[in-house]
């Protein structure tokens, strides 16, 4: 049986990161923890439990991407690697099952699973997290930082792009399929994940980080969220303009643009509901949705004007 080596990455996640740990011991043959620049006793919990700590130099700026790349190199004869972020538990029996699946196949490069929240219900923001992580199984075009991986596959794409701040699972997964692997997500329970996002103001620097990333995993590649820039154009942008001007024209064309955000808003919330979410769900979520356009375009501002500026890609963090 071919042996699967673990990555766990993580910056000050406290309990989560000791869950994250306790969760894959036993299961791994090689357990790499990457920090990046923890305050807490998170190298310590790390090394306690045996695991291979590699603290990512201070002096470039962190992204989850670098601190994985920095995770597969300190394996020793790496084949099959499991990537989990430190506030994510792994739910007995993914890692065998993912395993036979990827061995089941020598052109899959990469299995996912599904992720869930363990607090879902503690805010509307953690429950919209619960819905984005449950999508549904077979081939994929992407998947989000829990993955098991192909050594080869990561190797022969070079890894992830330690310059992409946001979605660099996304960018990973897009080069994977170009270079002819697969993708697959099985219908297994992956890993148990704590956002514990419950203002308004962290959902909102996480939509911002979102944005940044339709914009940087976009420039790219031009086909990847092609939709999602082009929305966050309309709803968060052409729109808002227009309804000024359109008061010049006549008083009632503003009234008819606003109505725009309200057909958007009621086709997102009837499309959750298709779905499978409760009706009361779907139509918060559909507010927050609608709303997102708006903090998704400030990120992709931030993106353009760092990189017409020459700025370094600082990690937006909500937490």
């Amino acid at each position: 049986m071919t042996p699967v080596d673990v990555v766990l990455i993580g910056r000050n996640e406290g309990a989560r990161l000791v869950a994250a740990l306790d969760s894959v011991l036993g299961a791994a043959r090689q357990l790499v923890y990457v920090d990046s620049g923890s305050t807490d006793s998170s190298v310590a919990e790390a090394e306690q439990r045996g695991a291979t700590v590699v603290s990512l130099d201070m002096t470039t700026p962190f992204t989850a991407a670098r601190a994985r790349n920095a995770g597969f190199d300190a394996l020793t004869d790496p084949q099959i690697v499991l990537f989990i972020d430190g506030d994510c538990a792994l739910v007995p029996g993914f890692l065998d099952a993912a395993r036979a699946h990827l061995q089941s196949n020598p052109k899959l490069g990469l299995v996912t699973g599904w992720r869930s929240e363990i607090h879902r219900d503690a805010s509307l923001y953690n429950q919209l997290c619960d819905w984005e992580w449950r999508r549904p199984a077979g081939k994929i075009d992407a998947c989000g930082g829990d993955m098991m991986v192909r050594a080869e596959a990561w190797q022969q794409v070079g890894g992830m792009n330690p310059q992409v701040i946001a979605a660099e699972d996304d960018e990973f997964c897009t080069r994977l399929r170009k270079a002819g692997w697969q993708l697959d997500r099985i219908p297994v329970e992956m890993t148990r994940h704590d956002a514990n996002m419950l203002s308004f103001r962290q959902w909102w620097r996480r939509a911002v980080r979102t944005g940044h990333g339709f914009a940087q995993v976009g420039h790219l590649h031009p086909e990847y969220f092609r939709r999602e820039r082009k929305r966050a154009l309309i709803y968060g942008a052409a729109v808002p303009l227009l309804i000024p001007v359109s008061v010049v024209i006549s008083w009632w064309l503003p009234l008819i643009l606003l109505t725009i955000y309200e057909l958007n808003y009621l086709r997102t919330a009837q499309g959750l509901i298709r779905d499978g979410l409760p009706s009361d769900e779907a139509f918060r979520h559909a507010f927050l949705l609608t709303l997102s356009k708006f903090p998704n375009l400030i990120g992709m501002a931030q993106f353009h004007v760092r990189r017409r500026t020459g700025r370094a890609m600082r990690i937006i963090e909500y937490k």
